[in-house]
């Protein structure tokens, strides 16, 4: 029995000492990454870029009182919509009707005057003809009548005058468009040798958007329309794309109007005018927006997945670049502005790269890696890209 024990206790010592003389064995290399990838292809596409403005009105009237007198009453309803012509204040009219009757009185004057001085040059007229009076004596006649006449008119045109100032006592909307506070109560005293403001009237359907372009960005694009890299949209085809306070964009698309032809000394920058349709009243003036506006077209445009760009501890945006042999690289690139869930890219990319769309996260530079898919169109990449 002690001799079996012994036997199996060697047995067991020259295993453990075979087996610890035995090499270690290799670890087995993992398995690829698989990745879905994207071949890219030359597109057009609109050149924009995201410009700030404000909101302002395209017609804004200050409603003043054009004559001196007391405020008697307010006739309509603040922040309504009002129409061109009607009636928004009244003036007491008393002092100007007053002045009225005192032209009309005036006037009548004048015309007797007038009718005085006419019947007697015509008695001087048969005398001079007969030589019974001189001709000086007929000259200062004519010159009464014709002094006559003059004083009607001037007449006649304080009675016009009079007559403007008593319209003027009801204060009526110079424009159509909505009408904000009043800006004087009744009992006020307005118009006293100066101008009063009474209300201000703006027209909020459309609106303009001024936008401001450095001088920088705007060379750049004419280089690059001149040189034929990018083709040049006109004002008609240039549409605008207003930004609300949520990033989403505003429903309603809006087009260029005009571009300024100086350059504000001050800041260096061109200012360019956009309208927007503004049914609802959304968009209010003096308020702060941002703005995408296509210029030009790029016929010959790179775009590439929003989800499949990195950024490095720079901020710098990168792609995963898949080659012939499977092989992941690195590749920095430019970005310019967002179309249809993608990023155009300026710089760094050309057709017939394929980029790694899915499984960013596990691919890393320089290994093999195994497509999960067939390397997608473009066409197709971007309708996937606004399914997601």
């Amino acid at each position: 029995m002690n001799r079996k024990l012994r036997f199996a206790s060697g047995s067991l010592v020259l295993a453990i000492a075979v087996s610890g003389c035995t090499p270690a064995s290799e670890p087995q290399a993992s398995a690829p990454v698989k990745v879905s990838t994207e071949t890219l292809e030359a597109k057009p596409l609109p050149i924009s870029s995201e410009l700030s403005g404000r909101i302002a009105a395209p017609r804004t009237a200050q409603v003043n009182a054009r004559v001196a007198g007391v405020v008697l009453n307010s006739v309509f309803e603040q922040g309504s919509d009002v129409k061109q012509g009607d009636v928004l204040f009244y003036i007491d009219p008393a002092p100007l009707q007053a002045d009225l009757d005192s032209a009309l009185a005036g006037l009548k004057r004048s015309q007797a005057d007038a009718l005085r001085a006419r019947q007697q040059e015509q008695r001087y007229r048969q005398l001079i003809a007969g030589n019974a009076i001189s001709a000086q004596e007929y000259d200062n006649v004519r010159a009464a009548a014709r002094q006559a006449e003059a004083d009607v008119a001037a007449n006649e045109a304080m009675v016009q005058r009079a007559r403007l100032n008593l319209g003027y006592a009801t204060v009526t909307a110079p424009i159509s468009g909505r009408i904000g506070r009043a800006l004087v109560t009744e009992g006020a005293l307005v118009g006293q040798n100066e101008s009063t403001p009474l209300a201000l009237i703006q027209q909020l359907d459309p609106v303009h958007v001024d936008l401001t372009q450095s001088t920088r960005e705007h060379n750049e694009l004419r280089r690059a329309l001149r040189s034929g890299q990018l083709q040049q949209l006109s004002q008609g085809q240039a549409r605008a794309t207003l930004l609300q306070d949520d990033g989403s964009a505003y429903p309603l698309p809006g087009k260029l109007l005009f571009s300024d032809i100086a350059v504000d000394p001050g800041t260096g920058q061109i200012i360019l005018r956009s309208e927007f349709p503004n049914p609802d009243l959304d968009l209010l003036p003096g308020s702060f927006v941002r703005v995408r506006l296509e210029h030009a077209i790029d016929q010959r445009g790179i775009s590439v997945p929003q989800r499949a760009i990195l950024r490095n501890s720079a901020g710098l945006a990168q792609v995963l670049l898949v080659d012939d042999e499977l092989r992941v690289s690195l590749k920095t690139v430019q970005l310019g502005a967002a179309y249809q869930n993608r990023w155009v890219v300026t710089d760094g990319l050309t057709a017939g790269d394929r980029i790694i769309i899915e499984g960013l996260q596990h691919a890393r530079p320089g290994e093999h890696v195994v497509l999960d898919n067939a390397a997608l169109p473009l066409d197709q990449a971007i309708g996937q890209s606004a399914g997601r």
